[in-house]
């Protein structure tokens, strides 16, 4: 089951860097390296870096989840929870995957103007939604560790604040990805898109707040 993961963490790594590698040659020196929230270009850099920054930064990320273990201190390692852990990374790593191919493609349609175009900074979102979605999914499976999850002071305290905080988190962050991936795809604004976002982030943690103040005043901590 847990080399499964692997197995496609490091496929999604190699399509990255074989996609790069696909595109390069066929780039100018300088192309886009930034887009604004309404999609148009606002900043340009050299092609080397910029073309294979993402499968690089995939790469990093690979190596660090694989060391993460070994690293975490006692009573806060990932192996209650090793299969979530590692689906995790594979989401994670799914959406370096996408953004590569979303940026790459724009930069394409950006060179070569005409035809069917991509709105990047809607498919960035969208795809940073349906990441969230995934990942609220499991939520409520990660154990107290220094890496996922809402890492605050309240829940760090205690297990049954950390089990709570992200079991609420689980649902709020599946359905609020559901719903801010429907929003954007259906042309809602981007800036409803991310207060549903915002939303689905503080939630947790002002309720790993009092939801811990609440068990200290009776006792319970």
């Amino acid at each position: 089951m847990n080399r499964g993961y692997w197995i496609v963490a490091a496929a999604l790594v190699l399509a990255s860097w074989t996609l790069a590698a696909w595109a390069y040659p066929g780039l100018p020196r300088q192309v886009p390296i930034h887009w604004n929230i309404e999609g148009k270009v606002d900043g340009w850099g050299d092609k080397t870096w910029a073309t294979f920054l993402a499968p690089a930064l995939m790469t990093g990320f690979l190596v660090f989840f694989a060391l993460l273990p070994a690293l975490s201190p006692k009573s806060f390692e990932v192996e209650s929870f090793r299969p979530t852990y590692l689906y995790c990374m594979v989401v994670t790593l799914g959406l370096f995957a996408y953004m590569n191919a979303v940026i790459l493609l724009a930069t394409k349609q950006e060179l070569q103007p005409g035809g069917w175009r991509i709105d990047i900074g809607r498919a960035l979102i969208a795809g940073l939604f349906l990441f969230f979605a995934l990942l609220g999914n499991v939520m409520g499976k990660v154990r107290k560790n220094f890496y996922i999850g809402f890492r605050v002071p309240w829940t760090l305290a205690s297990d049954r604040v950390w089990n709570d905080t992200h079991r609420l988190a689980a649902w709020l962050m599946t359905g609020g990805g559901v719903v801010g991936f429907l929003a954007v795809v259906m042309g809602a604004s981007l800036y409803v898109a991310f207060s549903v976002l915002l939303i689905t982030t503080l939630v947790p943690l002002v309720y790993s707040f009092v939801h811990y103040k609440s068990l200290e005043r009776k006792g319970l901590i």
